[in-house]
């Protein structure tokens, strides 16, 4: 077990309180939610395929609420720094969680056939974003998966930003450099919410011209939209979940990724 780095606490933990709080609000019915996980399948089908038990660790897990949607692919684990969102998962009965920093993962090496982190390096300083990929390298199993979700394209910079400490938003050339300087091989990479993209463009150009809000009031960006708006945009994300299983869209709000770790590994085995 590796020790957890006291110097981070500060930094990570305290400064996405609101956001996991809005999040845990929101995960279960929010369109935005419900489209990442149709995106993400495809990817998990491909990383867990012939693998009869697979063991998959969620990097910077918040609350916990991927669990569920992993468990459907193996036996799902999680991880996080902030006691807010490890609190809210424990309440929600999630047992499967243990409390570390993405900088230093508390599991040993060559342990996970697939390794994930959804939303979690865009809001860390440079040092601390290069240590988590090589720390999701290095428990990932020879022949393993890497899954990145991150936030993408600086056009969409908007008060979501500040509710989630954005330090940057990512292209693909920058998220490939990132993953492949650990040794990653890339798969795949694609935007997600490409259908979604104008309008996103008009009301974060619009919220970056009268002002980006402030943290508490920032979490309104998150919140469930009225039901029959929210049943409308999860159908057209549904409908771009289908598109994106055999295309890469080249723009979009986020970049999904599916990287490798070289080496061999006998995927009919746990």
């Amino acid at each position: 077990m590796r020790s957890l780095p006291n110097a981070t606490l500060p930094v990570q933990c305290f400064r996405v309180d609101h956001l996991l709080r809005a999040t845990a609000l929101a995960e279960a019915r929010h369109f935005w939610f419900r489209g990442f996980r149709r995106f993400v399948q495809p990817l998990l089908e491909t990383a867990t395929k012939g693998v009869s038990d697979a063991r998959i660790l969620d990097c910077g897990c918040g609350t916990g609420a991927n669990l569920a949607m992993l468990d459907r692919f193996g036996r799902a684990y999680g991880f996080d720094l902030t006691a807010v969102g490890l609190e809210i998962g424990h309440q929600e009965g999630r047992t499967r969680l243990a409390r570390a920093s993405v900088a230093a993962v508390p599991f040993p090496s060559n342990a996970f056939h697939v390794v994930t982190s959804f939303d979690v390096l865009y809001g860390l300083e440079s040092p601390i974003e290069q240590a988590a990929v090589a720390e999701m390298f290095r428990v990932a199993r020879p022949g393993g998966f890497v899954i990145v979700n991150v936030a993408a394209m600086d056009i969409l910079k908007g008060d979501h930003s500040v509710l989630g400490h954005e330090v940057r938003r990512y292209s693909r050339e920058s998220l490939t450099r990132l993953l492949t300087a650990t040794g990653l091989e890339v798969v795949r990479i694609t935007h997600t919410n490409a259908s979604l993209f104008l309008p996103m463009v008009v009301v974060r150009t619009l919220q970056r011209w009268r002002g980006l809000r402030a943290e508490e009031e920032a979490k309104d960006d998150i919140s469930v939209p009225p039901a029959p708006l929210n049943e409308l945009l999860t159908a057209v994300l549904v409908v771009e979940s289908w598109w994106a299983r055999a295309f890469n869209s080249p723009f979009g709000s986020s970049l999904l990724c599916l990287a490798r770790k070289p080496g061999s590994a006998r995927r009919n085995k746990s």
